[in-house]
């Protein structure tokens, strides 16, 4: 029984580091508050201030300044658990409760009548979790890690739009993102050789764009559509591994790695039937099968030599993605119960780009059905907006014996059964001058 436990640890440990990839939810769902609690279905109206970020062709429509920003709290809830023949269930365990913190800042400024200038700065994207080294030890020699990931971005995004006539309206972002990276887990072994913790710490910088147009073909209906252009981050830091002195190499190394944030296309439509009552629908495709380079994957550049020499002798210099192109579908209103307060609600569903032959516990990916509501308040020109998000995550299973059985389809991948819900509240506040 102890040797195959023994076994067991060492055919898992060996796909713990090489399966580094990013989640589902790289992307953040929504910025802004109302076009949150309308289930992020936006770039059709792109009417408040977070148009930036949605569509910037709506600047295009503003007639006096206006200001807002937006803070939310992305608070995930995973759960993992490894189920051995003959052993039982090793591992029942659940995240860390923290929060990851996302906003936005913009401003817009009419320069004449027909020409809007706007300025936004805000987190596209930013997601993590953090799991007790101690329910893990079956996986590490008994020995309790940290386990833990944080991915983050921040883009400063000036932009312009020029409304062509009563009815359609142009308008682009210039794109400049900076980008985080951070990860702590078991740096895995060699042979019988406990490696010992693995972090590493990145951050790096990126320029892409936005380019959109609405149609206002009355005052009843809208159509928007938006491109977002890649951006390759170039990401740098250092990576160390705590027990490698202990063998006579080098403890850390700096290490880079160039990720395409992908092709994003959306396009969408609002509808006013009745009086107060908005209708709004969005369809948004991501190319990320272009994340990595040809082959799916996204290649590791360590500056030692040492370091270079081990990772690719253990086939660590490399981390496999090979996800798929995805479509999301969102659906939303907002419901005007008086000129000063707005009831909102949403839907959204947003499938896994990752396929299960690359799951992992540090950033996992899911399909998510996501439920939003909201509401709204105004006094003058001062906005007051909440929001509300809820992704529930379904459920993902690589049982033991597939993965143990099939190691070149299942190599890149952590046997178990993983769960993942997020709660996601926000707030907004705006004003019209």
């Amino acid at each position: 029984m102890r040797k195959l436990k023994v076994i067991l640890i060492a055919l898992v440990s060996i796909v713990i580091l090489s399966t580094l990839t990013f989640a589902n939810g790289l992307n953040l769902n929504s910025l802004g508050s109302r076009a949150q609690a309308m289930g992020g279905a936006f770039v059709g109206l792109a009417d408040d201030f977070s148009t930036i970020f949605w569509n910037p062709a709506g600047m295009g429509f503003f007639k006096t300044m206006r200001v807002g920003v937006y803070g939310t709290d992305i608070m995930p809830s995973g759960k993992y658990s490894l189920t051995v023949p003959l052993l039982g269930e090793i591992i029942n365990t659940k995240t860390v409760s923290k929060s990851y913190l996302g906003g936005m800042a913009a401003f817009y400024y009419p320069i004449s009548e027909n020409l809007v200038a706007g300025i936004g700065v805000f987190t596209p994207s930013g997601l993590g979790s953090t799991w007790t080294g101690n329910d893990l030890k079956p996986l590490t020699f008994n020995t309790p890690y940290e386990w833990s990931s944080k991915i983050g971005m921040v883009t400063f995004a000036p932009g312009l739009a020029y409304r062509i006539n009563d009815m359609i309206s142009i308008g682009a972002t210039l794109n400049i993102n900076y980008a985080m990276f951070d990860i702590s887990q078991w740096a895995s072994h060699f042979g019988f050789f406990d490696l010992g913790q693995y972090t590493e710490s990145d951050t790096g910088w990126g320029i892409g764009g936005t380019f959109g147009v609405l149609v206002k073909p009355s005052d009843m209906v809208s159509f928007g559509a938006t491109l977002k252009t890649p951006s390759t981050v170039s990401l740098k830091g250092t990576a160390s591994i705590s027990r490698f002195p202990l063998a006579g190499l080098p403890g850390s190394s700096e290490v880079s790695r160039d990720i395409d944030w992908p092709l994003q296309i959306s396009g969408g439509f609002a509808l006013k039937p009745l009086k107060g009552l908005t209708v709004v629908a969005d369809v948004q495709y991501t190319a990320w099968s272009k994340l990595g380079n040809d082959a799916g994957d996204i290649l590791s550049v360590y500056t030692d030599p040492t370091w270079a020499f081990f990772m690719a002798l253990g086939g660590k210099d490399s981390i496999p993605l090979r996800w798929k192109d995805a479509t999301q579908i969102r659906a939303g209103l907002e419901y005007m119960v008086t000129d000063a307060i707005a009831l909102r609600a949403g839907y959204m569903y947003d499938p896994a780009p990752s396929q299960i032959e690359t799951m992992n516990i540090l950033l996992p990916n899911y399909n998510f059905n996501t439920i939003t509501a909201g509401l709204g308040y105004t006094t003058g020109g001062l906005q007051i907006d909440l929001g509300f998000e809820y992704l529930m995550g379904q459920e993902r299973d690589l049982p033991y014996l597939t993965w143990a059985l099939n190691p070149l389809v299942y190599g890149n991948a952590m046997p178990g059964h993983f769960g993942m819900n997020i709660i996601v509240p926000s707030l907004s506040l705006s004003y019209k001058f």
